[in-house]
């Protein structure tokens, strides 16, 4: 597992369309679907990586408290199932409900959803506004497995607060950190 960080996708760039499996409802979903009233985030996550297990339940607070605000929530796994099984599907589907995502987990089967977001490591965060903008990509905050320091999503907060106050959102971002996506 080599430490990977976020390619940093250029701020303003409108967020790239996408028609993905969602492994928990069994329906394809397109991002006008999860999109919110006032910001949208994409995670590009998985189910294996120690990173994102490290995350996964702070992510569900951010998602619950955020949800019912205007803000719309996907997870998606772009990862190649074929060497990484625990990323299968249905892997993610049961994953989802254990971990209690209030939001869809949807498939990335041919990467190109990954490769749209130049998406790099897992757990990736990207934040766009109302006019699917992006505004912020990076971490979810300054914590690692094993680091001592507590969770807090600080750095995601961050970014969806100032969208929905209307303010700009911190010019300084860090990239996220985590494993590589698993590319075929």
């Amino acid at each position: 597992m080599a430490l990977t960080e976020s390619n940093m996708l250029a701020l303003g760039t409108k967020a790239p369309d996408f028609n993905l499996l969602d492994t928990v409802s069994g329906k394809k979903m397109k991002l006008e679907d999860i999109v919110g009233t006032k910001a949208t985030v994409i995670i590009f996550s998985c189910n294996h990586c120690p990173y994102v297990i490290h995350v996964n339940d702070e992510i569900v607070r951010v998602a619950n408290d955020y949800k019912d605000l205007g803000v719309g929530f996907v997870a998606i796994s772009s990862n190649d199932v074929d060497n990484y099984p625990a990323d299968a599907p249905d892997k993610m589907t049961e994953l989802a409900k254990e971990v209690g995502y209030p939001f869809p987990y949807l498939y990335d089967e041919t990467q190109e959803v990954a490769k749209a977001y130049d998406a790099a490591c897992t757990p990736d965060f990207y934040v766009f506004n109302k006019h699917q903008e992006l505004v912020y990509r990076g971490r979810l905050d300054d914590s690692r497995p094993n680091s001592g320091t507590p969770l807090t999503g600080k750095d995601l907060r961050g970014a969806i607060d100032a969208v929905l106050v209307g303010r700009p959102v911190q010019t300084t971002q860090y990239p996220s950190a985590g494993c590589n996506i698993k590319w075929k």
